[in-house]
């Protein structure tokens, strides 16, 4: 849940799937609108506004540049747009909620986050849930796909065009970095990831040491290092039979319930200041179902209990 002194929510919508493999995702904003976020959390006593999508151009009316980096230019236009766009909302006491749209949004949304940081004297920590680590370069990502980077361009690690992106300074410390729910590691991200020394936790930690008690232990770490909590969720965390409409589903994943206790247990915390929502791809689901639990999930986030 948001601070006690945020009562506005500025929903930003990031239609882009110009840095995956699939076709798709970019329509995952319209799908959470049409799930109704907004009106959710306005029936938790927030202040919404809606400040409509990034604008974005489609792979059809673009020419590939770098076959290594797959829309590079573009995507670096549109993360440094949603930068300022995230900026703007944190000077202004808002709290962005980001709607993806594939997860190279991140590289926009953690920049945003750490110039407002930076100037106010804050910390910044984050917490990426998701099946994949998403800390591939250049050099080890299999496809080149650029929303498999950005942990290592928000680390410092990657391409100039994206890592200078809201300015020079370093974005994210590795030891304010926690993942939860890893299950799809490629081989490069697994030494980066040792070499680091990030805190790591897979689906196999979540099934012997119980969410609750996993999570609990993770925010409560985090919450001696850092100021502002920033919460990355990448949907294939979720495991297909519950949420089929993503980006790269993985089987194996997190269920209903784990989602949701997540998410309640960040929220309980009161120091996530933002937050973003990646790879729902309407296109693979059934009856908008996806996107109608993840609008659930960010309502958990943000204050909604059962009782």
């Amino acid at each position: 849940m948001p601070s006690k002194t945020v009562h506005s929510v500025r929903i930003i919508g990031f239609p882009m799937d110009l840095g995956a493999g699939r076709r798709g995702v970019d329509m995952g904003p319209s799908a959470l609108r049409i799930a109704g976020v907004s009106e959710r959390l306005r029936a938790l006593g927030y202040q919404v506004v809606d400040a409509g999508d990034i604008d974005i151009r489609t792979a059809e009316v673009q020419e590939i540049e770098d076959i290594t980096l797959p829309y590079l230019p573009e995507i670096a236009s549109a993360c440094t747009r949603l930068a300022m766009e995230v900026e703007s909302a944190l000077d202004g006491n808002e709290f962005p909620l980001v709607l993806g749209g594939d997860h190279s949004m991140a590289i926009g949304s953690i920049a945003g986050i750490a110039a407002h940081c930076h100037k106010r004297g804050k910390r910044l920590g984050v917490i990426w849930i998701d099946a994949h680590a998403d800390i591939n370069t250049p050099e080890t990502s299999p496809s080149g796909n650029i929303h498999g980077m950005p942990v290592a361009v928000a680390l410092g690690i990657g391409a100039p065009m994206l890592t200078t992106i809201g300015g020079p300074e370093l974005k994210l410390e590795a030891n304010r970095l926690i993942y939860v729910g890893l299950r799809s590691v490629d081989e490069g991200e697994r030494a980066l990831i040792r070499k680091l020394k990030i805190e790591a936790h897979t689906m196999e930690d979540l099934d012997k040491q119980g969410v609750h008690r996993l999570i609990s232990k993770a925010v409560a770490t985090l919450r001696e290092k850092v100021d502002h909590l920033h919460v990355s969720f990448d949907l294939d965390v979720v495991d297909p039979s519950v949420a089929s409409g993503v980006g790269t589903p993985v089987p194996g994943g997190l269920t209903y319930r784990e989602a949701h206790l997540i998410m309640e247990v960040i929220a309980d915390t009161g120091y996530m200041h933002s937050m973003e929502v990646a790879e729902v791809n309407p296109i693979l689901d059934v009856r908008n179902a996806s996107a109608e639990f993840a609008a659930g999930l960010i309502a958990s986030s943000m204050g909604k209990r059962i009782l």
